[in-house]
């Protein structure tokens, strides 16, 4: 017999630091899932990925208490600001831009991402990546 779906929850957790702290143990334990169980199994699913990664979550709950979750590619503004090496990005994106970056490091954020972009093409996917770049105030260089 097939599992009666209740819904889903979305999280953004750093990779291998789940915790029942909030915002995992509110929004699991209002659902009455196992809080415990999700941080050790997001843990050890996380425990190769570098530190400090921003990672969505859509953990699926059911009806009987039990849930599954998957664990999506990292946030692309985190990515940038790992490749990069800053901190946040700029609070003024028109006025001030605050890094450059190259053509090479967009296409290896797209090779990381691009199972969760909405895009089949190479042109497409560094469009979109462009938008989060303008939105944080990182120049592209030119070539």
């Amino acid at each position: 017999m097939k599992k009666k779906i209740l819904g889903n929850i979305k999280l953004q957790i750093l990779s291998g630091k789940a915790t029942p702290t909030p915002p995992i143990g509110p929004a699991l334990g209002q659902k009455g899932l196992n809080i415990v169980k999700f941080c050790k199994e997001f843990n050890e699913r996380t425990k190769n990925k570098k530190k400090n990664l921003l990672l969505p979550v859509i953990i699926t709950y059911y009806s009987d208490k039990s849930f599954d979750f998957i664990i999506k590619t990292p946030i692309t503004s985190t990515l940038i600001k790992n490749i990069l090496n800053i901190k946040k990005g700029s609070s003024k994106p028109n006025l001030e831009k605050i890094a450059k970056i190259n053509l090479k490091q967009i296409k290896e954020i797209i090779k990381i991402k691009k199972n969760d972009l909405n895009s089949y093409s190479i042109k497409n996917s560094i469009k979109i990546i462009k938008g989060t770049l303008n939105s944080m105030g990182i120049l592209i260089e030119k070539k």
